[in-house]
This record gives C-alpha cells, structure tokens and sequence, in this order.
C-alpha cells in the first residue's frame, strides 16, 4: 500500500510517499481503508522533532492522527463494530498514523462517521472538535448565559469552539483577522474583534466566565486574558508551550489542554453535525502524495483552515 512516513526527524522534505506493507490488525485492533486523514499542527512538530517527550513516535513513522474511513478487517476480540462500517477516530499520538491507504486502530478509539457529510470530509472533525469540546466543556464548564472570549477563533478548533459555545447558550466573543472574520460571524459568533487592528483587552469591556485562547500570542497579552476573566472563572489554554495563567486572589484558574481521543464526545460531536447543528468546514482536499508540500506551506503559514488529506483508491 501508499503511505507517507518520514525515517528521521527534520524539515518537511524528509516526507516520503512510498510502498510499505499492509498492516495486520491484532487483538483489539481493526483495519480502516483510509478515506481521509487531515493535517494537523502537531503532525509538523512531531515530524520537526519537538515532540519527542511527550509523543515518542518510532521511526519510520507516518503521520495523520485523525482517521474517517470503512472497516476492512477486524482483530481477534473486537465486537459491535462489522466489516463495511464507516468510521471516524482520533488515532493514538505515538503510534502508526493515517496518512496511508490502510490504517489500524484501536477498536475502542472509533464512532461511527457522521452520515450528512461525505466520508473523507469526517477526517475533519476528531482532534480539533474534541479539542473545542473538552476546552468549553470538560475545563470550561460552561453553561448557558456565560460569556465566552475565544482568542484565536478564525482557526479550525476555534471554528467549531464558536459553534459549540453558541449552541450550548452562551455569548460568543471572538477574536479573528478580516480574513476569517465571515467564517466566525457564520459559525455564530455574537461579538468579532479585528485583532490586527484592535487590542482584545481595550475591546472586551464586560467580564467573561471563560477564555480560550487558541492562538501563539505574546506572553505578555495572554497574561493580559486573565484581567478579561470575571472571579472564579477560567482561562483555557491550547499552545502548552506557554504555560496558561491565573489569579489566585481572585479565583481564576489557568488550565493547559491537552486534548486525548474520547469516542463518546466524538459520537456527540457526530449526532451535532447530522441534526444539522454542528457544520463541518474542509478548506481543501490535498491528494496522499502531495502531504511533504502541504507540509511546507503549512510550515510557512500558507494554510488556513482544515485541510484534508485523501490517499488514492485502494
């Protein structure tokens, strides 16, 4: 079968289309024949080698950690999912990823795909959607009335996090350039600050309950997002490389998120998207065996939103 993987760690041009063996499932496992994997930012990172503490990956190693696509073979153990399925998995960070034409995956890891929306597109949703989710929710708490800064929403988690924060009652402040200010107004965002032109803090003028920060901002301005936040609420924080902050005195809590695979919030999110309540965005398809360039461009900051990756025919 096709597969990318890369045999060292480095810049995007040690990605290598080529032959490899078709996985075999073991006891617990299924074999997915790939309808679509999607990039991701970690991908870029546990390829440039950053990640090796936290998601030792073995070499040759491919990428792709979400997964939508059809059952093809089961391992010994696995009930209540059949051959001919359509799935969808946040496949584990340090193992063996999608960005092939088969995959395996922990049977445990997979929700049936949503039926509204084309199988490869699905590829879409698991780590950025159960990121919003475990963000607002599981960290967050939030109920309806709150009121929600999400700092960085013009992005793919941020897309669904609007969409989530407004669907559960809240008031959506975001924060998005003029590029991605139409996406975040259509995902039902209450409130849009232009931040290439205007400071958050000076914009934001009543307390909110919740931060999000989504977005690689100076430290000084995300230490600025705790002023933001009402007593006893909370700032949660997606780029762990800087740690979120807090205010003791006054009860707000700094939580970083690091998002883990969850079948039964990703079922969720799959019932929002095909009651029609949750809209899937695709910003493009890119064929296996161009994934070293969007590599590239993404390295470059040249994509914007989901991108998904689709591997030829099998």
């Amino acid at each position: 079968m096709k597969a990318v993987r890369f045999h060292e760690y480095g810049d995007p041009d040690i990605l290598r289309y080529e032959d490899v063996e078709q996985p075999v499932p073991g006891a617990g496992q299924v074999r997915i024949r790939v309808a679509a994997t999607s990039f991701n930012s970690v991908d870029g990172n546990i390829r440039g080698g950053f990640m090796r503490g936290p998601i030792p990956v073995v070499l040759p190693h491919t990428p792709g950690i979400d997964v939508a696509g059809t059952i093809d073979a089961l391992g010994e153990g696995v009930d209540g999912i059949a051959v001919g399925d359509d799935v969808i998995g946040f496949l584990p960070m340090d193992g063996t990823g999608a960005a092939a034409q088969y995959v395996l995956a922990p049977a445990e890891v997979l929700t049936p795909a949503p039926k509204s929306v084309p199988l490869p597109d699905a590829a879409a949703l698991p780590l950025v959607g159960l990121t919003a989710w475990q963000a607002l929710f599981d960290h967050g708490k939030l109920t309806a009335g709150q009121r929600v800064l999400i700092n960085g929403a013009g992005g793919a988690v941020g897309g669904y996090a609007v969409q989530l924060a407004k669907g559960a009652g809240a008031h959506v402040i975001a924060t998005a350039s003029p590029r991605s200010s139409e996406a975040v107004t259509s995902a039902g965002a209450d409130e849009v600050i232009d931040h290439t032109t205007t400071g958050v803090s000076a914009a934001v003028t009543e307390p909110v309950d919740i931060v999000l920060n989504l977005a690689p901002v100076d430290p000084a301005e995300l230490a600025a997002l705790v002023t933001l936040v009402r007593p006893g609420g909370v700032v949660v924080n997606t780029t762990v490389w800087m740690p979120a902050p807090s205010d003791q005195e006054r009860g707000v809590r700094g939580i970083d998120l690091f998002v883990r695979s969850d079948a039964d919030q990703l079922s969720q999110l799959v019932a929002l998207i095909d009651r029609g309540e949750l809209r899937v965005d695709v910003a493009e398809r890119v064929p296996l065996a161009e994934l070293p360039a969007l590599h590239a461009r993404a390295a470059g900051g040249a994509v914007h939103g989901k991108a998904i990756v689709v591997p030829p025919a099998a």
